[in-house]
C-alpha cells in the first residue's frame, strides 16, 4: 500500500508543480497584454507639441505681443502635459508589476496552503490507523492499536459481533446486528435499534476516530469494521 501511495504523491506533486507554472504563465500574459493594449490606447506624449506647433505655423498672421504670449503658454501647457504623460506612464507599469507579483504570490501561497493539508490529512490518517483490534470480552476490554478501552456488555458485545462479521467480509446492517446481539428474528429487529448500538460504540470509543476509522457506514447495506482482518484478535 505504501508503494501505491508513493506514486500517487509524486504524482500529485507534479500536477501541483505545472499547475503553478501555468497560473503564472497565464497572469503573466494576461498582464501582458492588458499593458500592450493599455500603452497603445495612452494618448501621444507630443500630440498636444505638435498641434501647438500647428497653429504657430497656420496662423503667422499673429504677431502681437499678446498673441505670441498665449502661443508661448500654450507651447509650455504642451511641454508639461508631455512630462505628466510620461511619469503615467511610468507609474501604470509599475503599478502592473506590482499587481503581477502579487498575483503570482496569491497563487503561489494557495497551491501550498492546499498541497500542506492535503499533506496533513495524510499524516493524520496515517498517525491514527488501525493496526490491531484486541477484544476481551471476559474484561469488557478493548485495546485500539495501544490504547484501552472499558465498555460496558453491551458495547463489548456490538463490537465483537462486528468483528466475527469483518472475519466474514460481511456487512451487517442494523436490523441484522440487533437480531445478532438479542436473538430475535432479524425480521422483527428495528434498524434504529441496530443503529442505536452503533452509536453508542462510536461514543464509547471515541466517536470521531472511530467514526472514521474503525466503524464504517456503508451506504445502502449496513456497518461493518474498517481493520484489517489479521489485525483482529478476540480472548
Amino acid at each position: 500500500m505504501v508503494a501505491d501511495q508513493a506514486p500517487t504523491a509524486i504524482d500529485a506533486l507534479k500536477t501541483g508543480n505545472r499547475v503553478v507554472v501555468i497560473g503564472i504563465v497565464a497572469i503573466v500574459a494576461i498582464l501582458a497584454l492588458a499593458a500592450l493594449l493599455l500603452f497603445l490606447n495612452l494618448p501621444d506624449a507630443n500630440a498636444f507639441n505638435a498641434r501647438v506647433e500647428r497653429i504657430f505655423v497656420e496662423n503667422d498672421a499673429l504677431t502681437t505681443g499678446d498673441q505670441i504670449k498665449l502661443l508661448e503658454i500654450l507651447a509650455q501647457s504642451g511641454t508639461a502635459f508631455s512630462a505628466v504623460l510620461a511619469s503615467y506612464r511610468s507609474i501604470i507599469f509599475v503599478l502592473l508589476v506590482f499587481a503581477t507579483a502579487l498575483l503570482i504570490a496569491a497563487l503561489v501561497f494557495l497551491v501550498m496552503i492546499v498541497t500542506l493539508n492535503r499533506r496533513m490529512n495524510e499524516i493524520r490518517k496515517q498517525g491514527i490507523q488501525v493496526t490491531s483490534l484486541l477484544i476481551s470480552r471476559g474484561e469488557n476490554a478493548v485495546v485500539l492499536n495501544d490504547m484501552a478501552f472499558t465498555l460496558t456488555p453491551a458495547a463489548i458485545e456490538t463490537l465483537s459481533v462486528l468483528a466475527e462479521a469483518r472475519m466474514d467480509d460481511d456487512v451487517m446492517s442494523g436490523a441484522e446486528l440487533e437480531a445478532v446481539i438479542s436473538g430475535k428474528n432479524a425480521a422483527d429487529c428495528d434498524e434504529a435499534s441496530g443503529a442505536m448500538r452503533i452509536k453508542r460504540l462510536r461514543d464509547a470509543l471515541g466517536n470521531q476516530m472511530v467514526a472514521e476509522l474503525l466503524v464504517k457506514n456503508i451506504a445502502r447495506r449496513g456497518y461493518m469494521l474498517s481493520v484489517d482482518k489479521d489485525a483482529i484478535r478476540m480472548i
